[in-house]
């Protein structure tokens, strides 16, 4: 079997919502699904592991698509589970292909050749990637910011946390710390910079290669994926979110 012929077993790495040619924000969610192409046989997981948060970010692609809709954004997906290729790490990382996440042996990771690595990297990296910066190019006369959405699990290796939103950035700290200063009077939301993870936790690959690299403001979003379990709560969040990001574009970044 040809190498273009394994490429396009694995299906689409990405996906587009397209929006207003004059949008000034786009939206970005890399580990939007759990899906573990076929040829790959769950890689070795158990059906629990494969729905667990290990294999995508639960709430995290509700929250993005209302946050575009309401932002009218367009938005980039990943299609599959960051377990195959995770589409916020680049190619050298250790991470990129985890052999282990969490309590978790990923078995088919493990012991991969060069050639095995590659194949994951030219069917998920890289048409991500290029969709992700065509996408960006295309706009680049009115696009201003680029937002990834994710989310984090309530509890990690037996560590209960109580932050339950994040807001993380890259080299360019500007958007975060500003929409940190700009917090609504009615929030209720445990916020934290850099929480739970932060850039030395190598998360903020695709804002530095997106948004830094792009002359673009950014900011990643990581919201406590029991707060976004229901569409009811992706809906609300993401109408919380919305004017606050508009008020801190609008205020800081005139």
């Amino acid at each position: 079997m040809s190498t273009d012929t394994l490429v396009e077993s694995y299906g689409p790495a990405f996906a587009k919502t397209p929006s207003a040619a004059d949008a000034e924000v786009i939206v970005v969610c890399e580990h939007a699904s759990n899906w573990i192409p076929p040829d790959l046989n769950g890689l070795g997981l158990a059906p629990a592991a494969r729905d667990s948060h290990i294999a995508w970010d639960p709430g995290a692609l509700g929250v993005s698509r209302h946050l575009a809709e309401q932002l009218s954004a367009p938005m980039v997906e990943g299609c599959i589970s960051r377990l195959v290729y995770d589409l916020n790490r680049p190619p050298e990382s250790p991470t990129a292909i985890p052999p282990a996440s969490e309590i978790f042996d990923v078995p088919g990771n493990r012991n991969l050749s060069d050639a095995a690595r590659t194949l994951r990297v030219e069917a998920v990296y890289t048409p991500f990637r290029a969709a992700l910066e065509e996408e960006i190019q295309h706009r680049r006369k009115a696009l201003r910011l680029m937002v990834t959405v994710h989310s984090f699990t309530p509890v990690y290796n037996g560590k209960t946390r109580t932050v339950e939103l994040g807001l993380l950035h890259g080299r360019d700290d500007r958007f975060a710390r500003a929409m940190l200063a700009r917090q609504p009077e009615d929030n209720t939301w445990n916020v934290q910079l850099n929480e739970p993870y932060s850039a030395s936790d190598g998360v903020a690959h695709t804002l530095d290669l997106h948004g830094c690299d792009n002359g673009l403001l950014n900011v990643m979003l990581e919201i406590r994926n029991d707060l976004i379990a229901t569409e009811q709560q992706q809906q609300a969040w993401a109408a919380a979110l919305a004017p606050w990001i508009r008020s801190t574009l609008r205020e800081a970044f005139a």
